[in-house]
């Protein structure tokens, strides 16, 4: 655990007593993201039981592309039929390895290449955004391989709602839901107007998302969508258990609502900053339209960019300190929060490059595939 302790303070510090002119260091965010990717990439199986899956049906790619049989027999294209890209990339990366540490490593670095340029892309200060990101994203790029990098990719695609690019956005967009199909909901952000709507129009337009969410109509709405598109077992996790309220999702979505709102007049009037702010009260609006939706946030994850973008911007126009505060405050609670919750599935913390496995591990003894990657993690 104290791994983690000593990455997050690192970063504070970073943050605290950097001075102003290193936060557009692209150096330091190079190094930064760089650092991040290699420590999660060369760790041994960590962050819950969705690595050993994606493991597995990487491994069974690698095997009949190794064995000169063909690779659509694989139970990947079973699995994603409509998310190719994802398929395909698995395919490609079975000609350069067949080990599901080097694969895993790979696109690891690959997610991390994707928040690099996004951050670089849209956010105005780098030390803030980086705190941002460990808050909000960080410990899911352990797991969540395939809805990272559709998250990533569809990141790149803001910029084209500003530059007003429509078939470069949905190209975009449509490459991301090839990895992870849930991107789709990031399509009608592109006909969100160009313009700064007033405060009052916000909190309207909030409440009538809240009560939306109450009712359940949004889950059951997406639980339709699911079963026209032949996604109901994989897209109904993210509205399963609908009887709770997630306070949780309302605490985050009024607060941000709050830091938003408060620094309105802040945010300038030009066109990108203008869409990174609709974007990022869309990502408030998704976490109240799923307030019952026991997973329905991770949609919000395709609108964090922005809000990471939105809110490193008012912090470089505001003169008080207890902005920061606030924000920092925020980022260790956030990241704090997953750290004591996910326990086993973060630490201790173990690499690859040592055999064996973690002790205590759980989701080794329940879900490992293939003994051998104990005993030898370089055997294949």
């Amino acid at each position: 655990m104290y791994i983690y302790v000593l990455i997050l303070a690192l970063a504070m510090a970073g943050a605290l007593f950097l001075p102003q002119r290193s936060s557009k260091s692209t150096i330091y965010l190079a190094c930064w993201m760089m650092g991040l990717a290699l420590f999660v990439g060369i760790s041994d199986m960590l962050g819950g039981y969705d690595r050993y899956i994606y493991g597995e049906l990487f491994d069974e790619v690698a095997d009949l592309r190794g064995e000169g049989r063909s690779v659509l027999a694989a139970y990947i294209f079973q699995q994603y039929p409509t998310e190719l890209g994802y398929v395909y990339f698995n395919v490609l990366l079975s000609y350069f390895t067949a080990n599901r540490y080097i694969f895993i490593f790979v696109v690891t670095l690959f997610i991390y290449l994707l928040y690099y340029i996004n951050i670089k892309r849209y956010a105005t200060d780098y030390r803030i955004a980086l705190l941002l990101f460990f808050g909000l994203l960080f410990f899911f790029t352990f797991t969540y391989l395939r809805q990272m990098i559709g998250v990533g990719i569809a990141g790149l695609s803001l910029k084209y709602i500003y530059e007003r690019k429509l078939w470069r956005f949905v190209i975009v967009v449509l490459i991301a839901a090839s990895f992870h199909n849930s991107a789709l909901i990031l399509l009608p952000v592109y006909f969100f107007s160009i313009k700064k709507i007033s405060i009052r129009a916000v909190m309207v337009v909030m409440t009538l998302c809240l009560f939306i969410g109450i009712s359940g109509v949004s889950s059951s709405l997406f639980e339709a969508y699911s079963s026209t598109s032949g996604l109901e077992e994989r897209t109904t996790q993210y509205i399963e258990d609908t009887s709770g309220f997630r306070v949780a999702y309302l605490l985050e979505a009024v607060f941000f609502l709050w830091v938003i709102l408060a620094n309105y007049s802040k945010i300038g009037k030009n066109k990108q900053q203008i869409v990174l702010l609709n974007v990022a009260l869309a990502f408030c609006a998704i976490l109240l339209l799923f307030i019952r939706s026991e997973n329905g946030g991770r949609l919000g994850w395709y609108f964090i960019i922005a809000l990471i973008g939105i809110l490193t911007s008012i912090g470089e126009k505001s003169r008080f300190e207890n902005y920061k505060i606030i924000i920092y405050s925020v980022v260790l609670f956030l990241y704090f929060r997953i750290v004591l919750a996910w326990g086993v599935y973060l630490y201790p913390y173990k690499t690859f490059f040592t055999n064996g496995s973690r002790e205590g591990d759980f989701i080794y003894e329940k879900y490992e595939y293939d003994i051998d990657y104990t005993k030898d993690k370089f055997y294949r």
